[in-house]
């Protein structure tokens, strides 16, 4: 499953897209550089990585956009990556942050600030009991396990980080309507600081395998949201939630996905 961060913006006005899929896989080990971290995957030299390993800059024009992936495989932990989107007039482009794996559970956010100014904090936490995606520490999306109510929830197969930037300006302003102004190319996002508090998969096994695992040595494992925690969800989903997936009956004329009429926060 994927979990995407998109963002975008279109003129003066901030358009911050979150396309959040649902079943994540992580795992990892700390991250400092991320010459270690990722390898340019696309791009034809768009992506670079700079200042000794410690920026990540991706880069679009009009012949290409840019991509990296993770390299190693993670299953279960706590993913944080700093990004600093694209300024200026960039209505069309996509800066992605996700796992590859698809199952079109979308959720899109509007954001309270302006992620073009400065560095900010996408994180995801995936452990045996839910999944929380956090924006600079509040949470904004959650699906937790409810296999015993017959939701699929991701828990054996691991999946590397990607990140991207590229063009999509045949859906992603307006349906459309809004092309990219390729006179303001070429675009670029940068990347820093990932760090990876979780279980590397390497030669079928978890390193969680190995060594203890409780609340002292991995805090992630067993960690829910509160109820402050709870209310701040509540006021971002309230306030800044311009699409759910779960609302959208148009698109599921079969009926809505089962984990949106059961209880759960993603609804």
């Amino acid at each position: 499953m994927a979990s995407y961060f998109r963002t975008t913006k279109s003129n003066a006005k901030i358009v911050a897209l979150l396309k959040l899929l649902l079943l994540s896989y992580f795992a990892s080990c700390f991250a400092g550089n991320l010459n270690q971290d990722f390898d340019i995957t696309w791009g034809d030299g768009r992506a670079k990585i700079l200042n000794n390993g410690n920026i990540l800059t991706l880069s679009l024009d009009k012949a290409s956009g840019s991509g990296v992936q993770s390299k190693n495989e993670y299953l279960f932990g706590k993913i944080d990556l700093q990004l600093k989107l694209v300024r200026g007039n960039s209505a069309g482009t996509v800066t992605a942050y996700y796992e590859k794996v698809t199952l079109d559970r979308e959720q899109q956010f509007y954001l309270w600030f302006d992620p073009t100014s400065d560095f900010h904090t996408y994180s995801i936490l995936w452990n045996p009991q839910t999944i929380i995606f956090y924006v600079d520490g509040t949470p904004i999306r959650v699906f937790k396990n409810l296999e015993s109510q017959g939701v699929p929830f991701p828990k054996n197969q691991p999946m590397r980080v990607y990140s991207s930037l590229w063009n999509a300006d045949d859906w992603a302003t307006r349906g459309g309507l809004v092309k990219t102004d390729w006179t303001q190319a070429p675009f670029t996002a940068s990347l820093r600081n990932f760090r990876a508090n979780a279980c590397v998969w390497k030669s079928i096994k978890s390193s969680c395998n190995s060594g203890p695992n409780n609340s002292s040595t991995k805090p992630w494992l067993g960690q829910e949201l509160d109820s402050a925690s709870e209310a701040r969800l509540k006021w971002v989903q309230q306030n800044y939630m311009v699409y759910n997936y779960c609302a959208d009956t148009k698109r599921f004329v079969q009926g809505l996905p089962l984990e949106c009429t059961v209880n759960n926060t993603t609804t």
